[in-house]
């Protein structure tokens, strides 16, 4: 999945899908996209308008989140980690988003690079 479709994918088709499984390219794309629109944002409009894009891409973010957990056969509650300052960040990074998806179907639906060739 290239940058453009996986923002469009998550902003429009799954602004606010939790079910299903997100591949590895559609999460780094995004989470890629919001980092740099947020820094640009911050640099030359100033900290209210990057508040007010941050809150808009919150929920998908954390939608994104949680289908790239569920791609990995993780539970969604597995996010929940984020609350705890700093160590719970590096366990979702290190231990669940940045490893390949479980090959075929698992419990959370298809897998989502089974129609990429």
């Amino acid at each position: 999945m290239d940058f453009m479709t996986a923002v469009r994918t998550v902003l429009t088709d799954n602004y606010a899908n939790f079910s299903g499984r997100a591949a590895r390219s559609e999460f780094w794309w995004f989470a890629l996209f919001v980092l740099v629109v947020s820094l640009v944002l911050q640099l030359t409009l100033g900290d209210i308008v990057s508040a007010i894009f941050s809150l808009a891409v919150l929920l998908p973010s954390i939608a994104v989140a949680v289908r790239r957990l569920h791609d990995v056969d993780r539970s969604g509650w597995w996010y929940l980690l984020v609350l705890i300052p700093v160590i719970g960040g590096l366990i979702l990074i290190f231990a669940f988003f940045i490893h390949r998806g479980t090959a075929g179907d698992n419990r959370f639906g298809p897998d989502p690079l089974a129609n990429q060739g």
